[in-house]
């Protein structure tokens, strides 16, 4: 089930909805702009009109409401002091010039440093000219308090007229926000100040029980989470935010559970990095959730940017680069500006794809894609010494264990063969860091395509030795969303109305993202050391038959679970880690450093792999030379 964009259509924020003069819809009207001066002259004829009234009201407040002592031309004058006072201190401070946001904090202590500097010169004036205006030195001192809170709610009103005017339209969806944070209160501030707002808030939802009273404009926090069915009747919402940056799988799953059956649709927020990318859009949009968020998938910051500096400016090839992982892996080193990205794969309408993600163009004339088979070495060679590259990237594998254990040959010529192959031609080409992509299969290996993986592993940490190079292995869990996963196939099995087949009740496995995997590969290329596996801390490992429930509950059908049993070469629980290997985190407390017994080609027997059903048959305790052909 993939995560839909919802149709936020400029959701604005505060700022935009708020800031100055030069700003569009002053005066709430949809699509007009105002004129900056005549804006700000307004604004000004304002606070002139509050100071005249100031000054008024203090002269006779200060002579007791005896209006007939007041001499009225001193009075005059006194008004048009602080009227030219307060134009030349206001342009002076930025006041009038749409530096600070309209209505906000920032301007309501500039207006009051304003105020004060204008109350001072106009007690000034009042020392030095007494016998002129005969205006009594503590009028300036009584105006002043006046003259703040007159300003001061000219635009309370002005601003308390632009919101009424920007709420959104009777169409929008009547809104719960859960979480009354900073974040929740930015949403509601948003969604009331723009009338295209798709989302109109009418309640808070919050644990908090010092927050059972409070209003973020004027949208009330109505109850706990616990409350949240009998509020949504209540409110008659059709959609709920989660307003938290980094929500618990947990949480979302405890939501999802108590809306269920209601009718409420479920959003979540963005990642805060991609809340805040530039770029036309502004605020990435929220989305409805999606299994990853069910599943408890929080991305591991890895900061790949931060170690990626082995790729920029150097020749760059992937071999699978028409798969999801090495697609993904190419457009993520394309970030990284190498001199040049060679993508490689046998399967042409996959790297049509790959480019065209990359480039917009798919015409597959340039020296970016090749075709070619990692299971040919003497093409393989030639093109890595034509093109000699720096970095290699090896994603090019076969992954489905039911298929390869019908066929260990296949598994035998491309994950293994293919594999020595690519790493002979690096070798030839002089690559100085070469990254091979495995599984966690391939940890206490049961399967075919464990034991292949495994052998892929063994290879590459025999050629680091051999050759002094950095020659890693990376080990992935399940990749969510890749090509033949679990959850495209569910996707598919609910689309054709089931049933959705799940091999055992108890089994589980480890999740990751594509794009989560595929930083970790150009992590690995800088991180490990040669011969080494690294391995990303996963987490807790997922229950396949709650992700095929919560799959079902979210598509709002009834579809059945059939049970087919664990296949041949399946386990129940996958491992991360091998019995036998280390769980090492020298430079990252997610990623482990392990290493795997070297093999030397030499002793690769297709014979002894077929005996055993392609179940590795050489001990890792026996030197190779005493091992045999």
């Amino acid at each position: 089930m993939t995560a839909l964009q919802a149709p936020s259509k400029g959701i604005m924020t505060q700022t935009d909805n708020q800031n100055s003069a030069a700003r569009v819809n002053r005066d709430g009207s949809a699509g007009k702009t105002e004129k900056p001066a005549l804006w700000l002259w307004s604004q000004y004829a304002f606070d002139s009109l509050a100071w005249i009234v100031a000054v008024f009201l203090a002269v006779i407040l200060r002579l007791e409401l005896l209006v007939n002592q007041i001499n009225v031309p001193g009075v005059v004058i006194f008004c048009a002091v602080a009227v030219v006072s307060q134009l030349i201190v206001g342009i002076s401070f930025a006041l009038y010039r749409g530096r600070y946001a309209f209505g906000s904090f920032h301007e309501a202590r500039l207006l009051v440093i304003v105020t004060v500097i204008v109350s001072v010169i106009l007690l000034l004036v009042s020392i030095a000219f007494i016998s002129v205006i005969q205006i009594p030195r503590s009028v300036a001192i009584i105006a002043f308090p006046f003259a703040c809170i007159f300003m001061a709610s000219t635009r309370y009103l002005k601003r308390m007229y632009v919101e009424s005017k920007a709420k959104p339209g009777d169409d929008a969806q009547r809104t719960l926000i859960y979480g009354a944070g900073f974040l929740g209160k930015s949403l509601v501030t948003r969604m009331m100040q723009d009338r295209d707002s798709p989302y109109f808030p009418v309640g808070l939802i919050d644990d908090d029980p010092a927050k059972k009273h409070l209003r973020l404009a004027t949208v009330p926090v109505l109850g706990r989470l616990e409350d949240l069915p009998e509020i949504a009747r209540r409110t008659r919402a059709t959609a709920l935010v989660i307003a938290f940056s980094d929500v618990e799988a947990a949480q979302v799953r405890r939501v999802s559970d108590l809306v269920d059956g209601l009718g409420i649709r479920v959003l979540v927020l963005p990642p805060l990095r991609d809340m805040l990318a530039g770029g036309e859009k502004g605020l990435a949009d929220f989305r409805d959730v999606a299994v990853e968020d069910l599943i408890g998938r929080r991305p591991v910051d890895i900061r790949a940017d931060e170690v990626a500096g082995y790729i920029a400016g150097r020749r760059v090839l992937v071999t699978g680069a028409g798969g999801s992982i090495g697609s993904e892996l190419c457009r993520q080193i394309a970030e990284f500006r190498p001199a040049e990205l060679i993508m490689l794969d046998r399967d042409e309408t996959g790297l049509q794809t790959t480019q065209i993600s990359l480039t917009g163009r798919g015409l597959l004339t340039g020296r970016d894609t090749v075709l070619a088979d990692i299971r040919d070495a003497d093409t393989l060679r030639d093109i890595f010494l034509d093109r000699a590259p720096e970095v290699v990237f090896h994603a090019a594998a076969l992954k489905h264990v039911s298929l390869l254990e019908q066929y260990p040959e296949e598994a035998w010529k491309t994950n293994v063969l293919g594999t020595l192959n690519v790493l002979r031609a690096a070798e030839a080409a002089g690559v100085s860091n070469f990254v091979n992509i495995s599984t966690d299969k391939a940890a206490n290996p049961t399967s075919v395509l464990g034991h292949s993986k495994r052998v892929a592993e063994k290879l590459t940490a025999w050629t680091a030795g051999a050759e002094g190079r950095k020659y890693v292995s990376v080990r992935f869990g399940n990749v969510i969303g890749s090509r033949g996963s679990m959850l495209p196939l569910f996707t598919e099995q609910i689309r054709v109305g089931g049933p959705i087949t799940v091999t055992d009740p108890e089994v589980t496995r480890f999740f990751m993202t594509i794009p989560e995997a595929c930083q970790l590969v150009i992590q690995a290329g800088a991180i490990g050391r040669g011969g080494e596996v690294l391995i990303l801390d996963m987490g807790e490992p997922v229950k396949i038959l709650d992700v095929a429930r919560r799959m079902i509950a979210m598509s709002g059908k009834d579809i059945d679970i059939v049970f087919t049993g664990l296949r041949k070469g399946e386990k129940l629980h996958e491992d991360l880690v091998g019995i036998d290997e280390d769980d090492a985190r020298p430079l990252h407390p997610k990623i482990s450093h392990t290493r795997v017994t070297a093999l030397d080609p030499a002793v690769l027997n297709l014979r002894d792999w077929k005996v055993k059903g392609g179940i590795e048959v050489y001990s890792e305790n026996v030197p190779p030379a005493e091992k045999g052909a």
